[in-house]
């Protein structure tokens, strides 16, 4: 008779346990990193042996253990978590640590259904030999705690019911780069899956969720957002609402323009009826929202917009207020309200504005969005003609009403419909900006729909992805980056579906792409650059006129290869007017950074050959792909040095890149005094940028009198951005002080909404 206990294997087989086994693991995960202890990890893990233990259960015990331990002082267990985890992953997907060849790996997850067939019609053995002599399976050990998490919880393919994983992230990176070249002339395709899979798998090009999750399986929907519009008609608002339950499914964020619904009290059918005005048909489309569960988790989610003078907006602007009864609440939505220059001049003025049901004013609600010396012109003469059915309120009341709303909710949201369309790379007479979409960085043309098959609706869909300014060492890298990711995200334009005609036209004809930042506030505390103070202002100008320089050069270079996109005259573009042409002029006060690069040459190009992509930039929130990379979100700055993200897969501590070097340079959120600082970045940012950011705004009530952030002060700021040119405003952060450090994952953006 032994006195061993013994442990189950992951095959179900019986060993005695090896502590010495378990002692070389963490060992081997601990090296080459700095105030890392094995012994600790072994003490931290307390482990309960009894006899029949799982491996398995040893192994997330001691990874628990490990991510326990990281902290300022000892950040890098968040490594010697991710390691642990990288190994108990491969184990659970191929059985041990060594993953299959590439070849077999795919023939198997084709076969059983996990995989699109086209790798094995596109690629032949030898073509994935050739890929396994690039791939790199090693990168899996530079991956953080927070990250290998989100792989597991999001992107890896696997069995959501039982838990299984099937492949692990080297995989994931190659597959989806073959996939997206999978076209290109055999020549030069293998080139291109290398530097595309070089530039995902160490982290300089971040993808989105959809495309991260998406790209290599059957599924064949990777746009992170769709933008739908809707007419003034049961027919169109029908269409709209199919085509929310559509998308909602294939787990998009949406997007809604309602602005155009008449208001209460309008006449029907020549005064045979009165309208039942917005919000029955706001809540119309909330239950199409959330009709559909995401990923079998939670509803949908959508931003809808309406502009700031229609009729109802004193109602509307309250509909996510905690007061009220069910029957005028629509508290599922969040909003964007659309403004304009003449709404700012009667709030400077002191003076009033006024509110139409947008059917009795004719031509001006497509004023207001095409031509705003036309809408300036018509709501005057509108205001002045006592046959039509109006209210006139004082500007610093609506105002108020809207910051009041916005800062108790924080997601009231804003939107400048003239920059959008005065500094846009679409020409407003042929192709007018009339929303955004969930997040407040989209920016592209919609028209309504009459029902779901017509063909002469638009429906635009964003294809995102960013590139990691933490990751590169010189501007210069950009031109190379800027290449591949453009030509990967056309080739994904083609390589999905389009459920519905309005997607597929708008898609195919304007063909257009987001790309934009992470990692920028490391990218601020690696050149000793604040968010607060101005220092960072030139670098930002001239880090973002590289970028779209290159954007622009890169799906220049792809038309004179592939033809440009055929609504290309719809642009600005095509007439030779470009980014640095239409900017705010106000940004020349904080900037004195010359341009660098060489415009008049592209620009000159651009107007011969054209451009591939109508869009290439926009700047999105990027949560959970940050974290795959172990970056800082967008161009946010960090709420602490480790921040604690809470998302459905737990809580999660992520160090900031380069804590123990870079400590003292980071500026935190709530250490910021004042938004002027970053409003100032994202005006600069905004000058290049050609679709628009994800931009919010901070309050801290304990800096103001009483506790209480006046109003005064988030008008103020409101005011400042749309002077310095600024399209949208996406969050109202207030501080509560309880979780300074805890970044909750934004669930409303879950499942790719944004999330890139």
């Amino acid at each position: 008779m032994n006195n061993y206990l013994f442990v189950t294997k992951r095959n179900g087989e019986k060993e005695p346990i090896d502590l010495e086994k378990i002692h070389r693991v963490i060992a081997w995960a601990a090296e080459n990193l700095d105030h890392v202890s094995v012994s600790q990890v072994e003490l931290k893990s307390h482990i309960q042996f009894y006899d029949g233990i799982k491996t398995a259960d040893i192994h997330e015990t001691i990874i628990k253990a490990a991510a326990d331990l990281i902290s300022e002082e000892t950040p890098d267990y968040q490594y010697l978590a991710a390691r642990l985890a990288v190994f108990h992953l491969r184990k659970k997907a191929y059985g041990q640590f060594e993953p299959p060849s590439l070849y077999d790996h795919v023939v198997n997850m084709v076969e059983s259904g996990k995989y699109d067939q086209h790798l094995l019609v596109d690629y032949d053995k030898s073509d994935f030999e050739h890929m396994s002599l690039f791939l790199d399976h090693s990168r899996d050990l530079n991956f953080s705690y927070a990250a290998v998490k989100q792989l597991e919880g999001k992107y890896l393919v696997q069995n959501r019911v039982n838990g299984a994983i099937y492949e692990s992230a080297q995989f994931l990176y190659i597959l989806v780069a073959a996939c997206l070249f999978a076209k290109y002339p055999k020549a030069t395709r293998l080139s291109y899956v290398e530097g595309f899979y070089n530039a995902i798998s160490t982290f300089k090009i971040s993808l989105p969720t959809p495309i991260m999750a998406g790209v290599r399986t059957p599924t064949r929907q990777f746009s992170s957002c769709v933008l739908i519009e809707c007419d003034d008609s049961l027919d169109s608002i029908n269409a709209a609402s199919s085509a929310i339950v559509k998308y909602v499914s294939q787990r998009l964020g949406i997007g809604v323009n309602a602005g155009r619904i008449r208001a209460l009290g309008s006449a029907i059918r020549n005064g045979e009826a009165f309208h039942t005005g917005c919000i029955p048909f706001y809540k119309h489309f909330q239950t199409a929202v959330k009709s559909c569960s995401q990923g079998g988790v939670r509803g949908g989610a959508a931003t809808l917009f309406y502009p700031l003078w229609h009729l109802e907006v004193e109602s509307l602007l309250v509909l996510k207020n905690n007061r009220g009864v069910e029957e005028n609440r629509v508290r599922h939505l969040d909003y964007g309200v659309q403004f304009n220059k003449v709404m700012y001049q009667r709030l400077i003025k002191g003076g009033h504005i006024t509110l139409f049901s947008p059917s009795d004013v004719p031509g001006l609600y497509d004023a207001f969005f095409e031509d705003q010396d036309k809408f300036e012109e018509l709501y005057t003469q509108y205001e002045n003609d006592d046959s039509i059915r109006k209210k006139r309120i004082k500007a610093i009341e609506l105002f108020t009403l809207f910051a009041q709303e916005r800062a108790s909710t924080g997601r009231i949201y804003l939107q400048n419909v003239d920059h959008c369309n005065t500094h846009s790379p679409f020409d407003p007479s042929k192709a007018p900006i009339r929303q955004s979409n969930l997040c407040l960085e989209i920016a592209l043309p919609t028209k309504p729909m009459s029902d779901v098959n017509d063909e002469s609706g638009e429906i635009a869909l964003c294809t995102l992805s960013a590139f990691n300014l933490g990751a590169i060492e010189s501007l210069d890298e950009l031109e190379p980056l800027a290449d591949l990711a453009v030509r990967a995200l056309d080739s994904l334009l083609d390589y999905q579906d389009y459920p519905i005609p309005a997607a597929r036209n708008a898609s195919m004809s304007r063909r257009t792409l987001g790309i934009g930042v992470i990692n920028y506030a490391y990218y601020l505390a690696k050149n000793g650059l604040y968010y607060s103070n101005g220092s960072a202002n030139n670098l930002t100008h001239k880090t973002f006129e590289a970028i779209q320089y290159y954007l622009l050069k890169a799906t220049n270079e792809l038309a004179k290869e592939q033809g440009a996109c055929p609504k290309f005259d719809e642009t600005r573009l095509a007439q030779g007017i470009l980014p640095i042409d239409t900017y705010k002029k106000s940004i020349d006060d904080i900037t004195g950074e010359p341009l660098h690069l060489d415009w008049e040459s592209l620009r000159a190009s651009i107007k011969k050959h054209g451009v591939r992509n109508s869009t290439v930039s926009a700047l999105m929130p990027s949560e959970t792909s940050s974290q795959i990379s172990n970056a800082t979100n967008g161009i946010e700055p960090p709420r602490g040095l480790i921040s604690v993200k809470a998302s459905k897969d737990g809580v999660l501590k992520q160090v900031v890149p380069e804590y123990l070097k870079l400590k003292d340079n980071y500026e935190l959120l709530w250490n910021i005094p004042s938004n002027e600082g970053y409003l100032e970045l994202v005006g600069i940012m905004q000058k290049f940028v050609d679709q628009t950011i994800s931009a919010n705004t901070n309050y801290d009530p304990s800096k103001f009198e009483g506790g209480k952030v006046p109003v005064k002060q988030i008008l103020k700021d409101i005011l400042t951005a749309y002077k310095l040119g600024v399209k949208t405003m996406y969050y109202h952060n207030t501080r509560d002080g309880a979780s300074d450090d805890v970044e909750v994952e934004d669930d409303d953006c879950l499942g790719g909404a944004c999330k890139i």
